[in-house]
């Protein structure tokens, strides 16, 4: 088995500003994430970590280079990607007008292996209850919610984008707690952006650090 679990070779993207104009790009984006590992992007606001992210998980292929998944291109079979992917943001991707667990009940059967039982344990561990409109969720509820239904159907990689950004600092804690215990049972890898140091410091494997859309370094974290 390939110990790198994820990959990016000179992945650049390119999005048209107003009136013709070029704007924002990533610049030859490289680096490998071997399973079994947290990394961590890091970086100022705009400097490219979300739009990264959405060339993994658009439909379209908006960049030039290669992302590779278990050695496989994502835009490959961009459908059969997005079913090992498990990607929790500070956005709400939900039916806002149906509880926690009619989304897992209605989108869970868009995944191969979603396990529904799985789902309810780990919002009883995240202390939020399945009833609760998606809506009515506070920020932090809802990320415990994302993380949930990312857990149950499994994934090969999870994908957080800004997700402990204002998390409460007591379940912070519980959370890498959760994702360690995931690194530790299933064969995956996970990618978080932060810029909280404390995570920087304590929690990430890997850290990359992106400046105006290029990664300027990569490797593993000394700090841990």
């Amino acid at each position: 088995m390939n110990d790198v679990i994820f990959e990016a070779r000179q992945v650049s993207s390119l999005r048209r500003g107003r009136f013709g104009k070029k704007g924002f790009r990533l610049e030859e984006i490289s680096f490998q994430l071997p399973r079994g590992y947290i990394m961590g992007l890091i970086g100022k606001n705009g400097a490219g970590k979300t739009t990264f992210f959405d060339c993994i998980m658009n439909e379209k292929k908006r960049y030039f280079g290669e992302i590779f998944l278990e050695e496989r291109d994502i835009h490959e079979n961009h459908w059969e990607t997005l079913d090992h992917v498990g990607f929790i943001s500070e956005k709400n991707e939900f039916m806002e007008l149906r509880t926690a667990g009619q989304n897992a009940g209605m989108l869970g059967r868009f995944y191969s292996s979603f396990d529904g039982e799985l789902f309810g344990e780990t919002m009883e561990r995240c202390k939020v209850s399945t009833v609760k409109t998606v809506g009515k969720m506070s920020r932090g509820e809802l990320v415990k919610f994302q993380l949930a239904f990312a857990v149950a159907h499994r994934p090969k990689l999870y994908l957080l984008d800004k997700a402990t950004a204002g998390m409460d600092p007591v379940f912070r804690i519980d959370f890498y707690r959760i994702l360690r215990e995931l690194l530790e049972g299933e064969d995956c890898g996970i990618i978080l952006s932060t810029h909280i140091e404390e995570e920087i410091g304590k929690q990430l494997d890997y850290v990359g650090m992106l400046e105006e859309g290029r990664l300027v370094s990569f490797g593993e974290n000394v700090l841990v």
